[in-house]
């Protein structure tokens, strides 16, 4: 179970008692020396920091199958990949999405499917539980298209039962709706590389069978009950439907042009490390698509892409192995180097320059797919991994040059050269409404979340409320604050708030994380504390504090608001909270020295905190993140800030309702 590869977190769930002004900064003081100590001695010798990147066992589940299914699988990795995913069990035979949350019926599945591989046998009491939950849940039908998608390769499931999506969609123009730009850029490589997967059809020897996994062994497609559908919902179904009948007489030289298209399109996108966009599941579908066209698993292209997901594993002392979806360094980087200098770090400091080093020499200065939508604008963002030079972001560009300003560089023409590149792109990225999203501008189609393929997470990136929010924040330390894509976006921030005073988070969890990213913002670009947007949101920080003094949000806040600013203490949350109540002028309050308190006993001695909760967010309400290195830089960057910001007082009182508790 978890706590076999798991270090248990310590909690405190005592009320805590008020803290003089005194005490919490002498506690504040001490922990923030030694969360200092302790990040400066992670940073790699090359300038970066990366904490791990971890999800749910899905990854490792579906590396296992990827291996099947080339006939590359080993011993040690087989053993390795069963070891840590058998450890992440629930009591109850299940698999969750995030820590300590409810069964997730295709997770369950696919984590099954895995241990199958991996030699456990159905009889087993531990896979006997997980099946057993898993027909009760539906089974194999009730699950994702994805996980079907899986499972049909070895033919455990009818390819003609899957929603059809054809390679000639490539040939789609620009202008057509459903054309691949219409897609998120983590959703746009995986549905080309799996319209070859869809229309190969492949099926590869099953190992076993998985009758234990549906509710009626004799049926394990049922038919659906007839639902009345209509408008787009029907249309669609009806698309599917014709294009079922398409892959049967579409014509041959028509569909290897397609393909040909897809291959060269994978092709032209493997980074330098071998991967595609710095996502193992982009990675896994294109090896799998171009195994099917025809390359060998000794081909360069394959060996790189093979040794690219190799190197996205982190080994555990017991012998697990755990994969990480993406890796995170310049998003790690760019706050450990502003958290740092929050917390007194001289702006000189060798680390701070080394990785302004590292920083700067990633920046991208060739266009990527965001230049489809902005074709004159020129390049100057960084992306969120190692090695993605198709698809920078706008969140790590904003973070990054906030982070370049926080240091006393030797060549301070470049870096100001440099952040000029970059605040140019950031604005040529402001989408219509006002806002920013992470990758492409406008990429909002209504259209695409409503294809039978897309029944998980979010294939399209509009605008969010964080990323605009650092943005803003950014364009305002940079002297930007009266240019009009400024003041769009601060309004399209306003208009955004909850009615309960929080900001909705789209890649932290949840409210506490979107609210902690907006204060902030809106205070950077000259809002006094008294405006009553800030006061609303200070209300709602102020009604869903712990009792221990701390801040928790769980991520089931994402599916019922009842939970929104609920959930167990984690030191990110508390720290996002805390940072909004300082930008608030809220610094001298009892409400933000009872968390510095959370914060510093919560501290272990080596400078260190713990946070098995996942806070951060891929998909909301479907795919949580724990950002292993969000639990060093937040805290440490709420405990400077509280040392060494001065507190205001709002200039009026404002009369608000008290804020609603669940």
């Amino acid at each position: 179970m978890r706590s076999s590869i798991r270090t248990v977190n310590r909690t405190f769930t005592r009320t805590s008692s008020p803290v003089s002004h005194s005490r919490a900064r002498q506690l504040a003081e001490r922990a923030k020396t030694r969360a200092v100590q302790h990040l400066l001695a992670r940073q790699d010798a090359r300038g970066w920091w990366k904490g791990a990147f971890e999800c749910n066992v899905t990854g490792d589940a579906e590396d296992l199958l990827l291996r099947q299914f080339l006939g590359i699988q080993d011993e040690k990795s087989t053993r390795a990949a069963g070891l840590y995913i058998r450890g992440e069990q629930r009591e109850d035979g299940t698999w969750s999405t995030f820590y300590a949350g409810p069964g997730d019926l295709s997770t369950s599945i696919e984590a099954y499917v895995a241990l199958r591989l991996a030699g456990d046998a159905p009889d087993e009491p531990h896979m006997s539980r997980a099946a057993a939950w898993i027909r009760a849940h539906g089974g194999i039908a009730a699950s994702r298209v994805f996980t079907r998608i899986w499972l049909a390769l070895f033919g455990w499931w009818k390819w003609e039962d899957l929603p059809a999506l054809p390679p000639e969609l490539m040939f789609l123009p620009q202008w057509f709706p459903l054309n691949i730009h219409h897609f998120a850029s983590w959703s746009r490589q995986t549905i080309v590389s799996l319209t070859v997967v869809c229309a190969e059809r492949p099926v590869r020897p099953a190992p076993f069978t998985l009758d234990e996994l549906h509710p009626e062994p004799g049926t394990p497609a049922p038919t659906a009950r007839r639902v009345a559908v209509s408008g787009w919902t029907r249309f669609f179904l009806c698309v599917d439907k014709a294009l079922h009948v398409y892959h049967k007489v579409a014509p041959r030289r028509l569909r290897t042009a397609a393909q040909n298209r897809v291959a060269r399109w994978i092709t032209e996108r493997q980074e330098r490390d071998g991967c595609w966009g710095g996502l193992q599941v982009d990675a896994t579908y294109a090896l799998i698509a171009l195994h099917l066209l025809g390359y060998q698993v000794h081909h360069p292209v394959m060996r790189a892409g093979l040794a690219s997901l190799d190197a996205f594993a982190v080994w555990r002392p017991d012998g697990a192995r755990m994969i990480e979806v993406s890796q995170s360094p310049m998003w790690d980087t760019s706050l450990a180097v502003s958290a740092l200098a929050d917390a007194g770090v001289r702006r000189d400091h060798p680390a701070l320059c080394k990785a302004a080093d590292w920083m700067l020499g990633r920046q991208h200065s060739r266009p990527g797919d965001w230049a489809v939508r902005r074709p004159k604008l020129d390049p100057g963002g960084w992306a969120f991994q190692f090695h993605n030079g198709n698809n920078p972001d706008l969140d790590d560009t904003a973070e990054v040059i906030l982070a370049l300003r926080r240091v006393q560089h030797p060549d301070q023409v470049r870096v100001d050269s440099a952040i000029e590149r970059g605040v140019r792109w950031s604005l040529g990225m402001q989408s219509r409404n006002g806002g920013w999203a992470a990758f492409d501008a406008d990429n909002t189609s209504s259209l695409a979340s409503r294809l039978p393929f897309c029944d998980f997470g979010e294939v399209t990136d509009p605008p969010s409320v964080d990323v605009t929010a650092h943005v803003v924040e950014m364009l305002a330390c940079e002297g930007e604050l009266d240019d009009p894509c400024t003041q769009r976006g601060l309004a399209w921030l306003l208009a955004e708030q909850e009615t309960f005073g929080a900001w909705f988070g789209r890649w932290g969890v949840n409210y506490i994380y979107g609210t902690g990213s907006v204060v902030p913002a809106l205070t950077a670009a000259g809002l006094p504390a008294a405006h009553p947007a800030i006061r609303r949101a200070v209300a709602w920080l102020h009604g869903v504090q712990n009792d221990d003094g701390g801040w928790g949000e769980d991520v089931r806040s994402y599916r019922d608001e009842q939970w929104a600013g609920k959930g167990a203490s984690t030191p990110s949350q508390t720290a996002w909270a805390l940072l909004a109540l300082l930008a608030a002028g809220e610094g001298n309050t009892e409400v933000v020295e009872r968390g510095v308190g959370w914060l510093a006993q919560a501290q272990h001695e080596d400078g260190t905190w713990e946070e098995p909760h996942f806070t951060g967010t891929g998909f909301p309400g479907d795919y949580s993140i724990r950002y292993h290195l969000y639990r060093q830089v937040y805290p440490l960057m709420a405990l400077g800030r509280y040392l060494h910001t001065r507190a205001e007082i709002p200039d009026q009182a404002t009369d608000l309702p008290p804020s609603p508790q669940p």
